[in-house]
């Protein structure tokens, strides 16, 4: 596990983090959010002794120190590789880093380039390569040598939804493994869909800490997904109802004043017969990401 208290940072005049405390569990992925400057990065480089803070983070319960790091998968947000080097160079350099030997890395190799459905060949110079192709590859140079670990940078950033759900499986199989990963995203979508816990920060505090269930249900069951042949005038009148949005025909949006009033909006909208689809909902991440640090609250 991954333990973080009382984490605080200052550069120079800005206070970069403010006492940030969460924990990140094994065999559980844990997304941290939050806008441009909230702080993740800073979070990810203290975690890393990249620089010096006030506060504790351990590791399993000791400090992490340079032997803590060979447990330790870590992909930047600003990419970097050697582009002279080959395919298999670039990913025996960074596996020995990892205290990984050439004859333990060069075996797993070309099963993960299968995995990534990289374009490439192990001889192949890396500027030859496309962007994507890459960053396929620093992907394998950070989860190659196994860690329990694992820490990403936007590690979707300028990744295609093909080559992002490649990436979304190698984080759920490393999870199954019993990694602890933590990723940053602007997309709440993928945070929805593969984190069981989120950290939301805003201008380097905590806002937001919990699973992404709890975390939705917070903010209430107050959109109500429904079709009916209904229109959008009668569906407006109903009580409880503040604002109507047609999603396709006959299916629609409606906002609540209160999740109470599910129980009563289903009798008036079925009416006593089969509906096809009557399902009361908490906001999106997207949604409560926009309300916590949109721009009425920058």
């Amino acid at each position: 596990m991954l333990h973080i208290s009382k984490l605080d940072k200052y550069f120079d005049n800005l206070h970069a983090l403010s006492n940030v405390n969460f924990d990140a569990q094994n065999g559980r992925i844990l997304g941290l959010i939050g806008q441009n400057g909230a702080g993740k990065s800073t979070t990810f480089h203290s975690i890393l002794n990249f620089i010096k803070y006030s506060g504790e983070i351990t590791w399993n319960g000791k400090h992490i120190d340079e032997k803590a790091f060979d447990e330790i998968g870590y992909l930047p947000e600003e990419r970097s590789l050697m582009e002279k080097a080959t395919v298999q160079q670039q990913i025996i350099y960074f596996a020995k880093l990892k205290n990984r030997k050439a004859n333990w890395t060069k075996p797993r190799i070309k099963g993960w380039m299968k995995k990534f459905d990289v374009k490439g060949e192990l001889n192949s110079k890396l500027k030859s390569l496309s962007k994507g192709n890459q960053q396929k590859i620093q992907l394998i140079c950070t989860l190659i040598h196994e860690p329990k670990l694992i820490i990403l940078d936007e590690p979707f950033s300028g990744l295609d939804p093909v080559n992002a759900d490649l990436l979304k499986q190698s984080i759920l199989e490393a999870k199954d493994n019993g990694a602890t990963i933590i990723f940053s995203s602007h997309n709440m979508n993928n945070v929805e869909e593969i984190c069981d816990d989120l950290v939301m920060l805003r201008n380097g505090e905590v806002v937001l800490n919990g699973s992404v269930q709890d975390v939705r249900n917070q903010f209430g069951k107050n959109e109500l997904y429904v079709t009916t042949p209904m229109s959008k005038d009668e569906l407006q009148q109903l009580p409880g109802v503040l604002s109507v949005k047609i999603r396709d025909n006959n299916k629609y949006m409606l906002d609540l004043s209160n999740p109470d009033a599910g129980v009563e909006l289903f009798k008036l909208i079925s009416k006593g017969k089969y509906i096809e689809e009557f399902s009361q909902q908490p906001p999106s991440l997207d949604e409560i990401f926009r309300e916590k640090v949109g721009e009425t609250n920058e």
